[in-house]
């Protein structure tokens, strides 16, 4: 004989408590949510925390690589300032473009 198939396999239903038991579970419910809150706020603190002492390590890094280097501070400044681009004349669409 084959198998039954559908409502034999179907998860039961749980049983509904009295009122007030549904009350006490969700007040639980309430207060696990605030502290987890809670949690959430101090962790955050301590990331941004973690955040800043990360920038001013990074910061101490590249002060003694550039004490290390050996050169001044306004060759150091030129190094790291983006090299600004020739502007470019295009007289015709079919023609390559040329510095000015």
């Amino acid at each position: 004989m084959p198998r039954p198939k559908g409502s034999k396999n179907r998860p039961k239903l749980p049983v509904i408590g009295s009122p007030e038991l549904l009350e006490e579970q969700i007040s639980a419910i309430a207060a696990e949510i605030e502290q987890l809150k809670e949690q959430i706020k101090a962790k955050k603190a301590e990331m941004k925390a973690l955040e800043s002492q990360k920038k001013q390590a990074d910061q101490l890094r590249i002060l003694e690589a550039a004490a290390a280097s050996g050169k001044s501070t306004d060759e150091i400044i030129a190094m790291l300032k983006p090299e600004t681009a020739a502007p470019v004349e295009v007289s015709a669409i079919d023609e390559e473009p040329t510095a000015l």
